[in-house]
């Protein structure tokens, strides 16, 4: 039997508007917008681990709010699973992985180019946004 290790992704709410960040690696992401995150550590649960990433990749204080329903394969033996995400403290920062992050309204959030795999995640979370979640 195959395990398949969790990869966890933040739609990061604040003030009407998502968080979008911009890959700097690997060379086949680089250039692309995903949803802010990495991989479950052992022992971790998924919100734990959101919380670890988004201070690494980051430098906040975040609190997972809820989880955005599905999940979506991406390199072999690897899924995403996204949640909602209030800021709690900081001003995000491209401290790794990344080299520009953009807050972006749900009108806009076609403006950038998504990881395909973050595509559908993006769409609900502009979709709550709309409907005037705050995470």
């Amino acid at each position: 039997m195959t395990t398949v290790r969790v990869v966890v992704a933040g739609a990061v709410f604040h003030q009407g508007r998502l968080l979008a960040a911009r890959r700097s690696a690997p060379p086949e992401l680089a250039g692309r917008w995903e949803l802010p995150g990495g991989k479950l550590e052992p022992g971790e649960t998924a919100p734990e681990a959101l919380v670890r990433e988004l201070r690494e990749e980051l430098g906040v204080e975040a609190e997972p709010v809820g989880r955005i329903a599905g999940e979506w394969p991406l390199k072999p033996g690897y899924v995403l699973q996204v949640w909602t995400v209030r800021l709690l403290a900081g001003e995000p920062r491209p401290l790794e992985d990344h080299d520009e992050l953009r807050w972006l309204t749900p009108e806009r959030v076609d403006e950038v180019d998504w990881l395909e795999q973050d595509r559908p995640a993006v769409a609900e979370a502009a979709a709550r946004l709309r409907a005037g979640a705050d995470a």
